[in-house]
């Protein structure tokens, strides 16, 4: 897969003209992914996929801009990248618009004025527009990634709304959103899981009830802060990973827009196939399961999710992450890195190779009591899939 992204990159690097190793002052790409998790972290949705597809519009306008950029343009290019995410952002986090204006005004403070700077501010502007446009409608809103869902009767294996809160259920319209690059919510629907009284569905639920519960007599120090520091967010905790991914992509503004707008594209579509499988199948989530059986006080480590358990969304995501960012930037960082958690303040993780992350992410939820290993292992088979299928198909969207 990363030969295959290689030889396209390599075509639209070639287009463009622009060299992969020019240099600048200030990395642009750096500078505006930071204005956009700040950008988000601020004025975001409630919905993580809603914001995902804030960062694909607003990359992928980017990509755009910077692909016309004619041979030896460096200005141009740092131009335009700044002014399609900045007017990207404007249109989808207006509340923020006054920041934006600033950070664009400082970014093109430092441009020579001419016909550089006034190309790229414009070309950066129709992308933006025509990005935003092409995506109304998409389903991909708070209301409609939320939209009501009714559960069937409460019969074994059947997702019911879990305690303590029993709130109904959350994500089930990311299923009728349009993707950017899947032709269809169910493309890559996943089989079934393991049949009730299955030998892997009783082992999955032993492991859960032993390791994942609130008092767990054998869940050690260490996998507790694992299952702590994951219980974040997946977009909270990939923000970093993938801007270490960004900065090894240095010295051409093209091949960084390309990554992050690759990164959240793909991650928007699995984010929707991901709903696909969870509310086509309706596993029941541990809690309900081990309460229904043998124990009806159990209780996780971390309050329940208000959505099926299988696939777990956050290992799609982690399967998906680590298949973009190996197929840019190879299998691990050129140094370890640090990632933080909300989740879990003052814990600090050091990470070299993507994998390593999907690894935690895949224990994490078995140790948190929310997720049965098989919905774990079934998450990043989905990712894996869904972002193979995307990157070979990336170039469409570069228009």
């Amino acid at each position: 897969m990363r030969r295959v992204l290689a030889v396209g990159l390599a075509a639209v690097v070639a287009v463009t003209g622009i060299p992969a190793s020019a240099a600048s002052r200030v990395d642009v790409a750096l500078e505006w992914y930071d204005i956009t998790a700040s950008t988000i972290a601020t004025a975001g949705a409630p919905t993580q996929s809603t914001n995902s597809r804030t960062w694909a519009i607003s990359w992928l306008a980017a990509a755009r801009a910077v692909r016309r950029t004619p041979a030896g343009e460096r200005d141009r290019a740092d131009a335009a990248l700044a002014s399609a995410v900045h007017d990207s952002l404007v249109a989808l986090a207006p509340a923020r618009r006054s920041e934006l204006d600033s950070a664009l005004n400082t970014t093109l403070g430092r441009i020579p004025p001419g016909r550089q700077r006034v190309r790229g501010v414009a070309d950066g502007a129709e992308e933006a527009k025509k990005a935003v446009a092409a995506r109304q409608g998409d389903g991909l809103d708070p209301a409609s990634v939320d939209a009501p869902f009714t559960p069937p009767p409460a019969v074994p294996g059947v997702w019911q709304p879990t305690p303590p809160s029993f709130t109904p259920a959350l994500q089930a319209g990311n299923r009728l959103a349009r993707p950017f690059l899947l032709t269809r919510a169910d493309q890559f629907r996943l089989a079934a899981p393991p049949a009730l009284g299955s030998p892997r569905y009783q082992a999955d639920l032993a492991e859960v009830r032993a390791y994942g519960a609130a008092g767990s007599s054998v869940r050690t120090a260490a996998q507790t802060e694992t299952a702590q520091f994951w219980y974040q967010g997946s977009l909270a905790g990939y923000t970093a990973p993938l801007r270490v991914a960004v900065g090894q992509s240095g010295g051409s503004p093209l091949r960084q827009a390309l990554l992050v707008a690759a990164f959240h594209v793909i991650l928007v579509d699995t984010q929707i196939a991901t709903s696909d499988s969870k509310y086509t199948y309706l596993r029941w989530r541990p809690v309900t399961a081990i309460r229904a059986t043998d124990d009806p006080q159990w209780t996780p480590l971390h309050v329940t999710p208000a959505h099926p358990d299988y696939p777990s969304g956050h290992n799609t995501y982690a399967g998906a992450a680590e298949t973009v960012l190996t197929a840019f930037a190879g299998p691990a960082a050129r140094r370890p890195f640090v990632v933080t958690s909300a989740t879990a303040p003052g814990v600090n993780r050091t990470y070299q190779r993507w994998s390593e992350i999907t690894t935690d992410n895949l224990n994490a939820r078995v140790w948190s009591g929310i997720h049965t290993r098989t919905a774990d292992e079934a998450g990043i088979d989905l990712g894996r899939r869904v972002a193979g299928y995307g990157l070979a198909r990336l170039w469409t969207l570069l228009g």
